[in-house]
């Protein structure tokens, strides 16, 4: 699938990543998992966190960063990562249709081998003295943006 999408980094929690397939799945994303996950991610238990959004949200599983990089250096796709180590805001970024979207995990982000292979990162500016805001809501405020930009597609009715 070409388009917009959003990848998840070793995610430690199953419940996060439901949610982010349930939103990938209402707002016609796909979701690539870079495993391994810090939790069981069967089929059974990402169908228990994404309920029945899983049947419609399009998931490819890599089985490591390196076979993840091969597979989107292929296919020629920037990879934007989110990072509060990031200089540019999410908004100040132009987003391109195919771009995939790229959050670490819950309690470590990304290793630094990993944030140097980003095209480019963005960061959600946050109040003084916050630490970070929770993977799932962070790719809904990036994903939004990145969809507003591309003035969505053609396959959601406004």
């Amino acid at each position: 699938m070409t388009g917009l999408s959003i990848a998840l980094y070793q995610p430690d929690i199953a419940g996060n990543t439901g949610t982010i397939l349930r939103l990938a799945a209402c707002l016609g994303l796909s979701v690539e998992l870079i495993e391994p996950a810090g939790f069981d991610a069967s089929d059974r238990n990402l169908r228990r966190a994404g309920m029945d959004y899983l049947e419609i949200a399009p998931l490819t599983r890599h089985l490591s960063w390196s076979h993840f990089e091969d597979w989107r250096k292929a296919s020629g796709r920037r990879l934007v990562l989110a990072s509060t180590r990031a200089a540019d805001p999410y908004t100040k970024y132009t987003y391109r249709p195919d771009d995939i979207l790229l959050f670490g995990r819950e309690s470590a982000g990304v290793p630094e081998t990993v944030h140097e292979s980003a095209d480019a990162r963005v960061l959600i500016p946050m109040v003084e003295g916050a630490r970070s805001i929770n993977v799932a809501l962070s790719a809904a405020m990036i994903a939004g943006e990145a969809l507003r930009q591309s003035k969505w597609h053609s396959s959601i009715k406004l």
